[in-house]
């Protein structure tokens, strides 16, 4: 059985997979596989290139700036690197054989047709505000227009199977416990 772990940025997905990995449990990070497939394929660089224009990579590195500028102009701008780097993500894990996946995105992606369960992580806006703004060392209103990007808590976690709180106060240890029972 495949599980995807979502949950919208700041909500602490990444430290509940780190959980999981404490308990052997392997966790496909889609973040980290576009960053390396953005990276590596030669067909992906070329095709953010011919969109975003020669500034999209510095000397064959992805060139983060440049393409959030872009990305953050436009839903059509969204729209057109997703299409680029989602597919190549789906096949990646597909290819990976592994059978938990973490997804910020997992259902705006369309990937959550490759899990049969789906898992989300909550926490509350002022901690995701919070956790941004010390992990990322941005503003508090540019840590809620990233949260704005993406859906909202309250949709992702109707449509999930189970919800895990991660709001630094509920025992993650003991609903980790509970779910993989």
């Amino acid at each position: 059985m495949k599980t995807g772990i979502t949950g919208g940025i700041g909500a602490g997905k990444s430290y509940v997979c780190g959980l999981l990995k404490a308990r052997g449990i392997e966790v496909y990070d889609c973040d980290q596989a576009a960053k390396r497939l953005m990276r590596n394929s030669a067909d992906i660089r070329q095709q953010l290139t011919t969109i975003i224009g020669a500034d999209a990579y510095i000397d064959g590195v992805p060139n983060k700036a440049a393409i959030a500028r872009f990305l953050l102009q436009s839903d059509v701008n969204a729209h057109a690197i997703d299409a680029i780097v989602h597919p190549a993500v789906f096949r990646d894990f597909e290819q990976s054989g592994m059978l938990w996946m973490e997804s910020a995105i997992l259902y705006e992606s369309g990937i959550d047709h490759l899990v049969d369960r789906v898992i989300v992580v909550t926490a509350p806006l002022d901690v995701r505000i919070w956790r941004i703004t010390q992990r990322d060392g941005i503003t508090a209103d540019k840590a809620l227009e990233w949260i704005h990007r993406q859906w909202p808590q309250d949709e992702l976690l109707r449509r999930a199977d189970y919800e895990i709180i991660n709001d630094g106060e509920a025992d993650l240890e003991a609903q980790l416990e509970q779910l993989l029972k």
